[in-house]
């Protein structure tokens, strides 16, 4: 048997994962070679998980996420109202599947952003389309999409990503375009896909800041009737890693 022309045939045909395992089952001395079935399920989870690697990958290049976060390196205490259970109830991305909200309030520093990438992260990783928006950027893309004509197109497009990350919710100001697409945007996406929202400010305060009073309720009856909250406190994390390189340093 020619093993190079059946290794350029598993290449040819993209089976990349189990082009590796068959070239690495050739490298073991033959009475260590596993049996034809033991060989099939070796090539055939290879196969599986390198493509599992793919998809995660691609995904998190089409995220955009601000940070390469992890769950496992978000930092849990009781000052910082953040628990390794509340955040295990989350780890599995169950709440994508349910449709369910994400909203993270808390000051500035205390690791809001972080945790949003970390949770799209996860939800790359067990493969989920996610897309990161900061409301800069979202607020200066649907002025373009409003004056170019492509505004269906961005709502199309963002009705298929199953987590939406909006990070920075209330920094800018919001004009009633920006209101009415918001809405327009949760309203596609209600029961059945999740959006997950970052804020300095407390949500009591998000219905001010939206302005409109009839758009503001319908907002926040889509993005608050079904989510999990994370209400982040103490000091500013940015400012400990400041004080601790300064007190390195010295």
């Amino acid at each position: 048997m020619n093993h190079q022309n059946t290794l350029d045939q598993l290449k040819q045909l993209k089976l990349h994962g189990m082009a590796d395992a068959y070239l690495a089952v050739l490298s073991l001395p033959v009475q260590e070679q596993p049996s034809i079935h033991q060989f099939l399920a070796r090539l055939s989870e290879a196969e599986t998980q390198h493509r599992v690697k793919i998809r995660t990958e691609t995904y998190l290049k089409q995220s955009k996420l601000r940070y390469n976060a992890v769950l496992e390196q978000v930092y849990c205490n009781t000052s910082r109202n953040l628990s390794q259970e509340k955040l295990i109830t989350i780890a599995d991305c169950g709440f994508i599947e349910r449709s369910e909200n994400i909203l993270i309030t808390g000051a500035t520093g205390c690791g809001k952003s972080y945790l949003a990438c970390a949770i799209g992260r996860q939800a790359c990783s067990f493969g989920y389309k996610t897309l990161y928006l900061g409301m800069n950027r979202f607020l200066e893309r649907i002025a373009q999409t409003k004056l170019d004509g492509t505004y269906i197109k961005l709502l199309n497009q963002i009705e298929k990503i199953q987590l939406l990350i909006l990070d920075d919710f209330g920094l800018m100001p919001m004009n009633k375009i920006a209101c009415l697409a918001l809405l327009q945007m949760l309203e596609d996406r209600y029961g059945k896909k999740s959006t997950l929202i970052s804020s300095q400010l407390p949500t009591d305060k998000w219905h001010q800041y939206i302005g409109e009073s009839t758009v503001a309720d319908a907002i926040m009856d889509r993005l608050s009737a079904n989510a999990t909250r994370f209400e982040l406190k103490g000091e500013s994390l940015r400012k400990k890693k400041s004080g601790k390189k300064l007190i390195e340093n010295v």
